[in-house]
């Protein structure tokens, strides 16, 4: 029988260079996603990369070392930091940067509160409200929900960060987006088969060789490109790096938001916290029903109980929370279960928080050495996208897994009712939105959260059926007789 871990959670690699590329292989995971929420909001990206490290780590000293979760910048709240940067600013080329990093602080103190409720009322509460056959389609949801960003990634044409305009450089699209596919299924199959070698050292790093693989294979075509003046050839833009680098201190980058404060020009008023209460408080809600879903989804890779048991809901809470609060402080942007870094560890079966904590130090240092950001940055979108074909569909499976494994009845109409809704609204893209009072902000409502609020519903409302207890009743007749 296949061992379910190579590498338990207490458990640390006995070699330092595999230990380092076990955790080079999570940073590769996160990258993209990391990197995409400062470049939509325009805050800065060397920070963001420090933030991710320095929340993975009070996450995981909160936690007493016993859930591997790796946290980066969260999605979920891109609207409330884009209309708090917006709010009191005076020029057109400022931003409101205590604004952001006060809606950080009060997500950080929602997580917080919530926590110390669920100390003290316990989380019996959160098994009859989430039962496997709510959990399964919601973890189905978040991997195929992301199914969209894979295939968008691998169409997206050249460079992932810095794309080339396709209508300056000449050639046809279809070309380009070729090119993207042929470099995204080299990343993707590379991925794979050492994912299902029968060399266990190819199972322990399939990621890394898949993105390396596919990102040297996309540089012999970007060499070909520039050699036979074919810009259809050039998947990597090299460009980023054409700044002065002879100046060491511009290697290193300190441009942390709580710095930036300081010098804004952008109004702050009491008004301004009502405004940003508003903005962040309710989405604060939402993730919290994300972040128990992603443990759900953890937990069930790794086979432990991350909420009822060690590390238990309360400490997961507050270290995500208080990880949230700091990288408000240094980045903007909150912090949140990365499922990239989930699958890495269900397909690596490489559970060790030792490599997390490695890979946090990593992200920490890389974060601050401007040369290296720059380097990766290079990688193409579509290389991302073809890992993330396994990626994000790895997430869907552990999905299905669970129902497997919890041996849900799908011959029960209620079962099937419940897990249709979940799937085709959170697939469907069913988010919500609401207008502040002044019209000014916007509260929104991820599709995942929705369909997670309606799979609740529904198996609270729904009747349950009577079989079981009837059949039941039945034996325990004939058992007397």
């Amino acid at each position: 029988m296949e061992k379910e871990l190579v590498l338990d959670v207490e458990e640390s690699p006995k070699k330092k260079s595999q230990w380092c590329l076990f955790a080079i292989q999570h940073i590769l995971a996160m990258l993209v996603a990391c990197i995409t929420v400062p470049l939509i909001t325009g805050l800065p990206i060397g920070p963001t990369l420090v933030a991710a490290g320095c929340g993975t780590l009070i996450y995981v000293f909160t936690t007493k070392r016993k859930s591997p979760v790796f946290l980066s910048s969260s999605f979920a709240y891109l609207a409330p930091m884009s209309t708090a940067l917006t709010l009191g600013v005076i020029d057109d080329g400022t931003m409101n940067y205590a604004a952001v990093m006060l809606g950080m602080l009060m997500v950080g103190v929602v997580y917080v509160v919530i926590a110390l409720i669920i100390k003290k009322v316990g989380t019996n509460w959160l098994n009859k409200l989430l039962p496997p056959v709510v959990i399964g389609p919601i973890i189905m949801v978040i991997g195929l929900g992301l199914a969209g960003s894979a295939i968008g990634n691998i169409t997206s044409g050249t460079a992932g960060i810095h794309i080339f305009q396709l209508e300056n450089v000449g050639g046809l699209p279809w070309q380009y987006t070729f090119m993207s596919i042929v470099v995204a299924l080299v990343a993707c199959f590379l991925t794979a088969f050492c994912a299902t070698s029968k060399r266990k050292n190819l199972t322990l790093i399939p990621f890394v060789i898949g993105m390396v693989g596919a990102y040297l294979f996309a540089c012999v075509l970007t060499g070909i490109g520039y050699l036979s003046n074919l810009n259809w050839l050039k998947i990597i833009d090299f460009t980023i790096f054409n700044k002065d680098w002879s100046n060491v201190g511009s290697w290193i980058t300190i441009d942390f938001v709580f710095v930036k404060s300081f010098t804004q020009t952008a109004e702050f008023s009491l008004k301004t916290v009502g405004q940003v209460a508003l903005l962040f408080v309710p989405v604060a809600l939402v993730t919290i029903c994300e972040h128990i879903g992603d443990h759900k989804n953890l937990g069930n890779i790794i086979n432990r109980d991350l909420l009822d048991k060690e590390p238990g809901l309360t400490r997961t809470l507050i270290g995500d929370g208080v990880a949230t609060a700091v990288s408000g402080a240094l980045c903007g942007a909150a912090n949140t279960t990365y499922g990239e870094n989930v699958a890495v560890i269900g397909v690596s079966k490489i559970a060790s928080v030792s490599v997390i904590i490695l890979a946090s130090i990593l992200s920490i240092v890389l974060g601050f050495f401007a040369p290296l950001t720059t380097l990766l940055q290079t990688i193409p979108a579509c290389i991302t996208g073809g890992v993330s074909l396994i990626l994000y569909g790895f997430i869907a499976s552990s999905g299905v897994k669970m129902l497997i494994k919890e041996k849900i009845d799908f011959g029960q109409t209620r079962n099937i009712v419940i897990a249709s809704v979940i799937l085709v609204a959170g697939i469907g893209g069913l988010a919500l939105g609401f207008g502040g009072f002044t019209g000014a902000y916007t509260i929104s409502i991820s599709a995942t959260a929705v369909a997670m609020f309606l799979g609740i519903i529904m198996n609270l409302v729904l009747p349950k059926p009577k079989e079981n207890n009837e059949i039941k009743e039945v034996d325990e007749v004939v058992i007397k007789e």
